[in-house]
């Protein structure tokens, strides 16, 4: 199969060759995919970086031949581009560019030149996870989301890990599978990976800790809330939300 480089901005990818069908998840501009099946007007593609299988509308199918790239970096911030034909466009953090020139402060892709309007801040960011997660407070909750623009809660863990170099699955129960298990809230550092299950004991929903008594996560928007061994308590409606069901470290975190 041919791998595939995103031209667009970003691209939804639907459970179903149907735009009735739901957002399960989105293909950042630069992100690899390949075709796995095809219908009339939708094609059936997998995002290399997670893994996640989803149908992507054929007017939506703008791309780059992948080709042996020299280097790839990953913007931390959105930036707007010019490229060749004086086009410009705005690309979201967690973006893929190839070979970055920083003197020309630009990349190219396939035959496509595109330079910054501003300078370009790549992967991995001169801060901590918890400091990156806070760029995104308040953007709003979009169900299959992974940019600035909408999110879910697992598009935002993995979108803060992926502009510190760690690629995290697509989906919370999945997250949850990787990583060490932390035992309990008190040993848990800056940067984990905290979970939450419903009641059936299925995980539901994750965030990052940012200390002891705070967490970051997505839920109506990137918010901030309170944490301890129950689960996040909310302020706002001075009740419990989501309970806590495991915290998972990556090693080098």
């Amino acid at each position: 199969m041919d791998s595939l480089i995103c031209a667009n901005i970003f691209v939804p990818l639907r459970i179903g060759p149907s735009h009735k069908s739901e957002q399960g998840s989105q293909i950042l501009f630069g992100e690899k995919y390949t075709i796995i099946d095809k219908s009339l007007n939708w094609i059936r593609v997998r995002n290399e970086f997670d893994g996640y299988e989803g149908w992507l509308d054929k007017d939506h199918h703008l791309f780059f031949e992948s080709r042996e790239e020299n280097s790839s970096d990953i913007i931390v911030k959105p930036v707007r581009f010019t490229d060749d034909r004086s086009n410009r466009l705005i690309l979201e953090a967690g973006s893929v560019i190839y070979n970055f020139n920083k003197d020309r402060n630009s990349f190219t892709i396939g035959n496509n030149t595109f330079t910054a309007d501003e300078n370009l801040l790549t992967s991995p960011p001169d801060e901590t996870l918890s400091q990156t997660a806070k760029r995104f407070l308040n953007c709003p909750y979009l169900w299959g989301g992974r940019t600035s623009r909408g999110m879910d809660c697992s598009g935002f863990t993995q979108l803060v890990y992926k502009l510190h170099g760690y690629s995290l699955p697509r989906d919370s129960f999945e997250q949850a599978e990787v990583g060490e298990t932390v035992s309990f809230l008190d040993e848990a550092r800056e940067g984990d990976l905290l979970f939450f299950d419903n009641e059936r004991g299925i995980i539901t929903h994750v965030g990052v800790l940012m200390d002891k008594d705070y967490i970051i996560h997505c839920s109506g928007k990137v918010r901030t809330d309170r944490i301890d061994h129950q689960g996040i308590f909310s302020q706002g409606t001075n009740t419990y939300t989501h309970r806590l069901r495991t915290i998972k470290r990556l090693c080098n975190v």
